[in-house]
C-alpha cells in the first residue's frame, strides 16, 4: 500500500493542487494530512482526486467544526493528534507537533524508538526528514506550503516496504 503524505499546507491552494497531483500519479491509495490544513476550503481540495483523506489538526486549524463537517462531507476523517491507524497489518502513528521544533523531532524520535508502531508521521517543523529507528520508519514530508523552508513537498511511504521518500512539488 502506498500512503500519500502531506503537512502543513496552510491554504496554500496551488501548492495542495500540486501535492495533490504529485501523489496521484505516484498512486497512492490513501493521503494522510498531518495537520496546518487550516480552512475547510483546503480540505475540499485535498479531497478533490476522491482518494481517501486522513489527517490529523495542527495547532493552526480554528475551525476544527467546520473541517470535522467538510471532512465528513467528503469522507474524510480528521481528528485530533495523536491518531492511530491500522494500514496492511502495519501500526502508523499520526502527529501534528509539539512547541518548538527541537523538541516535536526529539518526541518524534522517542516514539519512533519504542518499537510500539511500524510508522511514526509527524508534520509541525516544515522540513522533510527520513529515519529508521530499528523497525520504525520517521517520517516528516516537510511542508506542502513552500514559504517558510523555501522547498514544498510531500512524501510517499510504502507500507509494504516500511519506506519512505520526499517529493518536491
Amino acid at each position: 500500500m502506498l500512503l500519500g503524505v502531506m503537512s502543513d499546507s496552510h491554504d496554500n491552494i496551488p501548492n495542495v493542487r500540486r501535492a495533490i497531483e504529485k501523489l496521484d500519479k505516484e498512486g497512492v491509495d490513501l493521503i494522510i494530512h498531518l495537520g496546518d490544513i487550516v480552512s475547510p476550503f483546503t480540505l475540499r481540495e485535498i479531497c478533490s482526486k476522491g482518494i481517501h483523506v486522513e489527517a490529523v489538526f495542527g495547532n493552526n486549524c480554528g475551525e476544527k467544526m467546520l473541517l470535522s463537517r467538510v471532512a465528513g462531507e467528503c469522507g474524510a476523517t480528521i481528528g485530533d493528534p495523536p491518531r492511530i491507524l491500522q494500514l496492511n497489518g502495519k501500526k502508523i502513528l499520526l502527529l501534528h507537533g509539539f512547541g518548538p521544533k527541537d523538541l516535536t523531532v526529539q518526541i518524534a524520535r522517542a516514539l519512533a524508538s519504542t518499537g510500539s508502531y511500524d510508522v511514526v508521521l509527524f508534520g509541525h517543523t516544515h522540513e522533510a526528514m527520513v529515519e529508521k529507528h530499528g523497525g520504525t520508519l520517521l517520517l516528516n514530508p516537510g511542508e506542502t506550503l513552500g514559504y517558510l523552508t523555501g522547498k514544498a513537498s510531500v512524501a510517499v511511504v510504502d507500507t509494504e516496504r516500511l519506506d519512505g521518500w520526499v517529493l518536491p512539488i
